[in-house]
């Protein structure tokens, strides 16, 4: 996300605070590492003195920090717990006290829980998906705790009159995406000729937006949203999961009996999708890459770049 930001915005600076960074590899920093406008610091969100020096003169914060696999997050949540409540409210006090001009909450659909199944060819459009007044419905530690984050931060703009914005997306999928996800678990099982592990019956539905078109929504959010306000990012692409295994298997000339079905995780939401028609009318935004394309260049990269990911070359 970091070289999205860099090049759709030539006169900012970045500092980059994160553990790991995005999808937990410092390789994903690589072509923006030595980059003059960025600073990488590898730390701890919850590291209240390393956060409040980083934030000194800083005009925004984007909390882009979290774990994010709801898998993991039925294992184990207390990471979640302390990445995405405690990191945020040690952000938020940080940005506080500095007198920070926004902060800028990255959040998820899954807040909503979820939407009625339809059939598995449907194709939907925009208006039939989560609002920004949907109530919340979190269904899983991982949600549960976005959630939480998502209120403190606006809790913060009407107790503290700070500047607040949140910006939701859909599924993400591209380049460099960790490969416990759907898209990159199902590509690099097929390169290597392994199943491919579908829960339950495969036709859990959901949004895909690419990120470097939620990269773009978070960019509009940070600049035009209004104070106080949630903006939903979708990619008007929704696919049931086992459309999406199809469609890769497709693209690597690989057959469907690799296909395996293994049993449903807990509390697995049937559907999700955004409705942003409000990111529309007040940011101008819409999503920019068409599924079946960024799908294919998503799968190409990961061909292209088995050195990343641990594959032979």
């Amino acid at each position: 996300m970091v070289r999205y930001l860099l090049e759709e915005r030539p006169e900012w600076e970045l500092i980059n605070l994160d553990l790991l960074t995005y999808a937990g590899n410092v390789s994903n920093l690589v072509e923006v590492m030595d980059h003059p406008r960025h600073r990488f610091v590898r730390g701890d969100i919850c590291d209240g003195p390393l956060v409040t020096k980083l934030i000194e003169g800083a005009d925004a914060v984007l909390n882009l920090a979290a774990e994010s696999h709801v898998d993991r997050s039925i294992i184990e949540s207390a990471p979640f717990l302390r990445t995405n409540v405690l990191g945020t409210h040690i952000l938020l006090e940080a940005a506080r006290e500095a007198g920070v001009s926004r902060f800028l909450q990255v959040s998820t659909d899954e807040v909503y829980g979820e939407l009625p199944w339809k059939d598995p060819e449907f194709r939907s459009g925009r208006n039939d998906g989560f609002r920004e007044n949907s109530p919340l419905d979190p269904r899983s530690p991982y949600s549960a705790s976005k959630a939480a984050g998502d209120l403190l931060a606006l809790s913060y703009h009407f107790t503290h009159e700070m500047d607040v914005v949140i910006a939701r997306g859909s599924n993400n999928y591209g380049p460099r995406q960790h490969l416990e996800k759907l898209i990159p678990l199902m590509v690099t099982c097929a390169l290597e000729g392994k199943a491919l592990p579908v829960y339950g019956d495969g036709l859990n539905v959901r949004d895909w937006i690419h990120v470097g078109d939620f990269c773009r929504g978070i960019l509009v959010t940070l600049e035009g949203g209004r104070a106080g306000e949630i903006y939903n990012f979708g990619g008007e692409a929704e696919r049931t999961n086992l459309q999406v295994v199809r469609g890769i298997l497709g693209l690597l000339d690989r057959p469907e009996d690799l296909i395996t079905f293994v049993p449903d995780r807990p509390g697995h939401d049937r559907r999700y999708a955004m409705d942003f028609t409000k990111a529309t009318k007040e940011l101008g935004w819409v999503p920019s890459r068409e599924f079946g394309d960024g799908l294919a260049e998503t799968v190409s990269w990961y061909v292209e770049n088995r050195g990343w990911w641990g594959g032979d070359p």
